[in-house]
């Protein structure tokens, strides 16, 4: 199985984007999405500095901006992803452009949303001095309480010995004082303590203009920052998207799903390099792919010719899926019907997934008639597997 990744903020360098624009179907491709973030992106990915592409209002459309369009490079026709990519995840901003790859978002309304989002942790990170700084190493459970008693956030769990901490320059200060056992520190030069509190501004500012956008339901599997759970329902993306900005990146557990998965393939898109360098020491076995650049793209397809199985989520409009969030055991809900045709209420429990972890109810998101049960009671599922599909009625929507 092949997984795409989008890198987050932290992976651009100057000039990554210059050997790209050679293509006039990409430089075009560009100029359109600097006009719908209303900045100049080819300038910033080709010849600003990296003090000014560090700036979070620019680093993060130039980002979501550049894996969009590799993604398109390396698959011309979107159509033809789906029968190849059986799952999707991003880096925090990176998330933006997994939402596009999947179809939750069009290219034009996740340039908007990554701009606003961009300029609004950028303004909140400028109300209080805070920052980040890589914990590396150590006892997983003596890093967090360490964090904890400084009054420091998780920020980025990017698995075993690679935590991000993030907060008051002060409390960071005071953990560079005192540093858990057989860690290394490394301050990241960053605008601000992202996915924390401190951004909570900036999830207000992204809640009132999410009201205004429609969504599509992703068209493969989309593993989600939060929880590392596979989101099939496209407002459930966004609303995921709009509190992650607040909210611990929890990479470690999309690396658990990948795993249940049992891909076999990860590609990252450009600025690549991040994401391919954390799967290789938590996902041994699993072959990567970094894409740099373009000279890099007829490998780039043999990797996924290689690699590559279609998606189990159908896309037709006539029926929805509901899909498992997790591994697990499936398990039906006493209040819904065991024959095709009965009616499913819209919030309904439909199924509880349950792991040695947890225990997940699977919601319908809007109601409908059931048309087939796709696994038994007490069945095993994988991540994302279909579990029922139900044909809207005239009372759902």
């Amino acid at each position: 199985m092949l997984v795409i990744v989008a890198p987050g903020q932290g992976a651009q360098t100057p000039g990554f984007l210059a050997p790209w624009l050679a293509d006039p179907t990409f430089e075009s491709r560009l100029n359109w999405l600097s006009a719908v973030a209303g900045l100049d992106l080819a300038h910033y990915g080709t010849e600003a500095d990296a003090d000014t592409i560090r700036d979070t209002a620019i680093a993060q459309p130039l980002l979501v901006a550049s894996s969009m369009l590799a993604a398109l490079a390396v698959i011309p026709h979107p159509a033809d992803a789906f029968s190849k990519v059986g799952a999707v995840a991003g880096h925090s901003v990176g998330e933006i452009a997994a939402a596009a790859g999947t179809g939750v978002l069009s290219a034009e309304q996740a340039m908007v949303l990554v701009r606003e989002r961009g300029k609004a942790m950028a303004s909140a990170a400028a109300q209080t001095a805070t920052s980040m700084t890589a914990v590396l190493g150590g006892d997983r459970d003596e890093v967090l309480a360490k964090l904890a008693e400084h009054g420091l956030t998780p920020a980025n769990d990017n698995g075993p010995g690679q935590i991000v901490a993030a907060g008051t320059v002060e409390e960071l200060a005071a953990l560079a004082a005192d540093p858990p056992a057989k860690t290394r520190l490394i301050p990241l030069s960053v605008a601000g303590a992202f996915h924390t509190k401190h951004m909570e501004p900036a999830v207000q500012t992204l809640a009132k203009y999410a009201t205004a956008i429609s969504t599509h339901d992703p068209r493969t599997r989309l593993i989600s920052n939060r929880d590392g759970q596979v989101v099939h329902d496209g407002r459930d993306v966004l609303q995921r998207l709009v509190t992650q900005v607040n909210a611990p990146v929890r990479w470690d557990l999309c690396m658990e799903t990948m795993a249940d998965l049992q891909v076999t393939g990860i590609l990252e898109l450009p600025p690549a390099g991040t994401l391919t360098g954390i799967a290789r020491r938590a996902l041994k076995g699993v072959e990567t792919f970094a894409l740099k650049t373009p000279d890099q793209l007829d490998d780039a397809r043999a990797f996924v010719d290689k690699h590559g199985s279609p998606s189990e989520i159908d896309a037709s409009p006539t029926w929805r899926l509901l899909v498992a969030p997790m591994k697990g055991t499936f398990t039906r809900s006493e209040q819904v019907g065991r024959e095709s045709g009965d009616t499913v209420e819209a919030g309904e429990v439909v199924a509880k997934v349950k792991s040695l972890r947890d225990e997940l109810e699977v919601k319908a998101p809007h109601g409908g008639i059931v048309v087939e049960w796709l696994v038994e009671e007490g069945d095993p599922v994988a991540p994302g597997q279909p579990l029922v599909r139900l044909h809207p009625n005239g009372g759902t929507q």
